[in-house]
């Protein structure tokens, strides 16, 4: 299956709701969750992922309390998304703090804390991350991130290649490094509601796949080009739906 079939089966279902999307996504909506908090937290695991979004509880949990509250914020994180796109809210600085609040609240330990570091609001302080130690300096980190959503809403990109801006949008807030905590799974929760927004198909960024994944976003580290990203991305759509394509097609 190709990537054009995944965005021709997501337009078949004609998506316009909160709701429309939770059915078509079905058991993907805890894929997701599991994989974007895998690749950051090794200790996150399918089964306790999907005991919470089912049950909103979990048994025989022996694991730390920090990764249980990662696994719960996730869950907020995605209704939350929903809640939006029933709203078609547009990309903001205040959606993305918003979506980072739900998904770090409750985990920042006290060393942040003590230096007045806060879910839900840019870093106070610089850090430096990734091969290339890359990452806005705290006092540009708004100014940066304000140029990035304008990138994103007053041209034509998102309407014209979703796929293209996404890519984009991810590279670019990853290498900002907005939060102290958080980015990753903030970006990819952002990079999915981008493509929603304008009728595309979301994706799992699989676990698995991780080391190809910090490859396009040090593509863009060291050349500026989201190339790597977008193939990145077709793959992994191609991979999210490869079974609900076979059948869909298999059907027709």
């Amino acid at each position: 299956m190709s990537y054009e079939k995944a965005l021709e089966y997501w337009k078949s279902q004609d998506v316009q709701t909160g709701a429309k999307i939770e059915a078509v996504l079905n058991g993907q909506i805890i894929n997701f969750a599991y994989h974007s908090g895998k690749i950051e937290n090794p200790s996150i695991t399918f089964n306790d992922t999907r005991e919470i979004f089912e049950n909103d509880s979990v048994s025989s949990y022996t694991g730390d309390l920090r990764t249980l509250f990662e696994i719960r914020n996730a869950k907020d994180a995605m209704y939350l998304m929903l809640e939006h796109f029933d709203k078609r809210t547009p990309l903001s600085e205040q959606l993305i703090k918003e979506f980072q609040f739900e998904l770090t609240k409750n985990t920042y330990d006290s060393r942040r804390y003590k230096i007045g570091e806060r879910p839900g609001e840019y870093k106070k302080h610089d850090y430096i991350v990734g091969r290339e130690e890359v990452g806005a300096s705290a006092a540009d980190t708004e100014a940066e991130m304000q140029e990035l959503v304008d990138d994103i809403n007053s041209n034509e990109l998102a309407s014209s290649n979703v796929l293209k801006a996404a890519a984009y949008f991810h590279c670019k807030m990853e290498n900002i490094h907005p939060f102290s905590d958080g980015n990753g799974r903030t970006g990819r929760l952002l990079v999915n509601y981008l493509l929603m927004l304008y009728n595309h198909p979301p994706m799992v960024i699989h676990n698995e796949d991780k080391n190809e994944y910090y490859q396009a976003l040090q593509d863009w580290d060291e050349n500026l080009s989201i190339k790597k990203m977008v193939d990145f991305f077709k793959g992994q759509i191609v991979k999210t739906w490869h079974k609900r394509l076979e059948k869909f097609y298999k059907d027709r």
